[in-house]
């Protein structure tokens, strides 16, 4: 095979089309993939859109990569990396090892981060080439299409609930459960937190307790806070769905020091007063994370058998994944995979 598929998007805002390019060899340090599964992130919308300042189109989105490495650049082997591992690319897709974090040895907020579908060409396509810094190895109890999606949705939940401060049978709650906070739930009840879900209507109670809460909270029925506080308040409370309204409504249902760990991304500004975190010492954070979380993370579902819910079309279908992706009507992560 001399050529691969991309779906890419020609200009800001335009529809996919499905191109064939020339295949590409890796280079020093970077490995070629060949993709088996990449989901789709409300984050692809950044790029999409020409959100980002200097987006390149056109453009191959897609960060949620799962697939084998095909072949090997100059380097990659003294990395550890063999042709035939299967891997995947997230969000963190590499460090640039030269701006002030990285010389102070913290590559996950890196000035430059290498963002597939940004830095270089994303997973929506045949083959990537990605650098062995951006590589997590994929656990044999997990397919393609589930490992994709661990690679950005499973891991920024992973992550936040980790590095909280909460503890085994502490209340913690998740706002939103949608296609990151289907998995936060999922994974806060595994870790042993008394877990609460919040979200839109009283018809997703049963829905959230099949994934494993012990509370819902409808937001529609009254203010978030409030319920929260009948519960105990909670501790931490993990913000997965990207509305600052929604997710400034839970503070005062955190305890005294409590923590707000924001990982649903939004432009938006959150209206929290800064009396709501000063006066009962609450925290407020974001949480990125790298490549050794996210192997962690597939270790932990592996382990606990937690899997993303996910709806696969073939890469032909980008439009009609996208467009589902970005209505709201995906159940829960929409993921394309090459056939």
């Amino acid at each position: 095979m001399n050529t691969y598929r991309v779906a890419q998007v020609p200009t800001a805002n335009g529809s996919f089309e499905i191109v064939e390019r020339e295949l590409p060899r890796p280079g020093f340090r970077h490995v070629r993939i060949a993709v088996e599964a990449c989901g789709v992130c409300h984050s692809d919308a950044l790029f999409v859109s020409a959100g980002m300042p200097g987006t390149p189109f056109p453009l191959v989105p897609g960060h949620e990569v799962a697939g084998r490495i095909d072949e090997l650049g100059d380097g990659a082997e003294d990395m550890g990396w063999q042709v035939g591992e299967r891997v995947t690319v997230g969000w963190f897709g590499g460090s640039c090892w030269h701006c002030v974090p990285c010389r102070r040895g913290d590559f996950i907020v890196c000035d430059n981060l290498k963002i597939p579908g940004y830095a270089y060409d994303g997973g929506f396509a045949e083959v990537i080439v990605a650098p062995v810094d951006a590589l997590a190895r994929i656990p044999e109890a997990l397919t393609a299409p589930d490992a994709g999606p661990m690679a950005c949705a499973g891991v920024t939940t992973y992550n936040g609930l980790r590095r909280s401060s909460a503890r085994p049978d502490d209340l913690v709650a998740v706002q939103g459960i949608g296609g990151l906070g289907h998995l936060a739930v999922q994974l806060a009840a595994a870790m042993g937190f008394e877990t609460v879900a919040i979200a839109r209507g009283a018809d997703k109670a049963d829905f959230a307790k099949q994934l494993g809460a012990h509370h819902y909270v409808d937001s529609t029925a009254g203010p978030v806070a409030e319920a929260l506080r009948s519960l105990g308040g909670a501790k931490v409370v993990l913000a997965t769905a990207g509305n600052s309204e929604a997710i400034a409504s839970t503070v005062d249902g955190l305890t005294p020091r409590g923590e707000l760990v924001v990982v649903g991304a939004t432009p938006d500004p959150m209206p929290i007063s800064p009396f709501q975190l000063i006066l009962q010492g609450r925290l407020l954070r974001g949480c990125p994370f790298g490549v050794q979380d996210v192997q962690d993370t597939m270790t932990f579902a592996a382990r606990h058998d937690i899997r993303p819910l996910t709806e696969t079309l073939p890469l032909a279908e980008a439009n009609t994944a996208y467009g589902k992706m970005m209505d709201g009507s995906a159940r829960f992560r929409m993921v394309l995979t090459p056939n």
